[in-house]
Order: structure tokens, then C-alpha cells, then sequence
């Protein structure tokens, strides 16, 4: 598994549609702060997105994401336009994103606050146009079955914007660390093989670098030492392992590279500030709760 994919899949990253519909003049949609990222898809018309005090108006096939959840205005707003030209009705698909578990640093600092796709940037991306169309469809029909698909779609179409997201940020930093041939492999076998005894010697080796070359790189990509970041790996695996109860705390010890499971134990209350075991019980009385 390549390392978003480990990333999204440990965070278990969700989402759905909860607005799919036509406005008409004078309309107003405000989104308040959440842990939630959401988007919102123009399918027809226009309207004006009001992000942190500056306003920008959105055409038909336009495509923006709100990252980190912050708080957001659509509205159709006519006093900066031309009323002749402004269209009386608005066709929306908004939806949002949720994390049911923090996403690991250095991603999260990757995310980006607003990203704005415009049409032009969805024509060349006929996957994403083609899913956001199914994703529509899907909604309205309200057929049985069809929220699953809505669901699953959404759930694409984040990775798709992240993947958009990724390629197009500066160079210094995670994703490029993720992009860089040999620091993008090391990352891969840090998150493919989290149980094996890495040494910086043994993963320079293993992505031709010497051992000094490796370990700057490797910081001043990544934003962290390998060590730092492989425990990271480690116990964001070990979580999840952790709800499962068929697991004992020495197996889950051993399958994320600790001979020992009181050394595991202590790394991981490090981490979480509870035991193992205390975490695991917490988690489960938290489900319990949910339910």
C-alpha cells in the first residue's frame, strides 16, 4: 500500500452529500467552523464564496474545498455583478468529508485551508468530472442503494482533490518528500514493513544513500527525523490494531516492531497518554456510546 493510501485508510476518512438542489435568488448558505472539510460543486449558474474576508465568485463546473473546515459563506450575492448577467438560479452539490481520527502530521500540515479547481482544471481531469456527475445523479435519484454509492463516491472524490491538491504545493515539504524518488520509496518501506528493525544505515542502503545524505534529506523533506516519524507509523498502526479485541497488546507489539511489549507500552502512552489497554477500553466505551 502506497503511503496516502495507508494515511487515508488509518484516518478513516468518510463522507457524504448533504446538499443537492437548485437555488433561487436571494439565497444564502453559511457553513460554521467543524472538524469537517466539505465542498461544494457549481453543476449550473453562479454564486460567491466567502472565505476568510475575501470573496470569489464561482462559475458553472467550478470545484472548491474547504481542507481544514473552516467557516464558509455561499450565497448569491448580486451587489459586485450586473443583474442582467447574473443568473436567477444556482444548481449545488455540497458535501463533506469526515476524519473520524486525527490526520497525522506532517499530512495535515500538507492540507490545504481553501483549494479552488476551476473548470478548465475538472475538463482535464475526466475521472473527477466523470464521478462528480455520478456522484449527482446518484443523489437525485434516490433510489435503493443509492446513498451507499453517494457515500463511496464522496469518499473519491476526496482522494482525487488531495491527489490534485499534492502535485500542485511547493516543494518543500511532505509532499514532495512523498514525490522524491528516494525519500518517496524510504516512505514506502516505512509504512509497507512498520515492523522491521530500520536502521538509518539499513534504509539508506535500501534506497541507495549514504547514511549522513539519507538522514538530512529525510528531515528536511519529511520535517522530522525517520525514527520520529516511523514510531509515528507505528502507533497510528498500533491504534488501529487496538480496537480490535482479538488481538493481544504483545501480539500488536510484535506486529509494529517491538520485542517488547513494555517498551511498547510505554512508547505508545507517550503517544496517547494511556496505556494500551486503558486506550482499547476508552475506544470501545466511546463506540458503545455512539451506538
Amino acid at each position: 500500500m502506497d503511503v496516502l493510501s495507508e494515511i487515508l485508510s488509518s484516518i478513516k476518512a468518510s463522507g457524504s452529500v448533504y446538499f443537492c438542489d437548485r437555488l433561487e435568488s436571494p439565497w444564502r448558505m453559511e457553513k460554521k467552523s467543524s472538524a469537517e472539510a466539505s465542498f461544494h460543486y457549481v453543476r449550473r449558474g453562479q454564486c460567491w464564496l466567502e472565505f476568510n474576508g475575501e470573496k470569489t465568485l464561482l462559475g458553472p463546473g467550478d470545484l472548491v474545498f474547504i481542507g481544514k473546515g473552516d467557516a464558509h459563506i455561499l450565497s448569491n450575492d448580486v451587489s459586485s455583478v450586473s443583474q442582467s448577467d447574473y443568473p436567477l438560479e444556482t444548481f449545488l452539490l455540497c458535501g463533506y468529508f469526515d476524519f473520524r481520527y486525527p490526520i497525522p502530521t506532517p499530512l495535515n500540515d500538507a492540507l490545504p485551508s481553501l483549494l479552488l479547481l476551476r473548470s478548465d482544471d475538472i475538463e482535464e481531469r475526466p475521472w473527477l468530472k466523470l464521478t462528480l456527475s455520478h456522484l449527482s445523479m446518484e443523489y437525485d435519484s434516490q433510489t435503493p442503494g443509492a446513498m451507499l454509492v453517494v457515500d463511496k463516491l464522496t469518499e473519491i472524490v476526496l482522494v482525487e482533490l488531495i491527489r490534485f491538491h499534492l502535485k500542485s504545493v511547493d516543494s518543500n515539504n511532505f509532499v514532495a518528500a512523498m514525490f522524491d524518488p528516494q525519500i518517496g520509496q524510504a516512505l514506502v518501506l516505512l509504512h509497507q514493513h512498520p515492523e522491521q528493525a530500520w536502521t538509518l544505515s539499513s534504509l539508506a542502503e535500501r534506497v541507495a544513500m549514504s547514511r549522513a545524505a539519507f538522514a538530512r534529506r529525510f528531515t528536511g523533506l519529511v520535517g522530522q527525523p525517520m525514527f520520529q516519524y516511523l514510531t509515528a507509523v507505528r502507533m497510528r498502526m498500533a491504534a488501529n490494531l487496538l480496537r480490535d479485541y482479538g488481538r493481544s497488546v504483545a501480539d500488536i507489539a510484535e506486529a509494529v516492531g517491538y520485542s517488547s511489549d513494555m517498551a511498547f507500552s510505554k512508547v505508545f502512552k507517550d503517544s496517547f497518554s494511556q496505556t494500551p489497554l486503558a486506550w482499547r477500553k476508552a475506544q470501545h466505551a466511546s463506540m458503545l456510546k455512539k451506538r
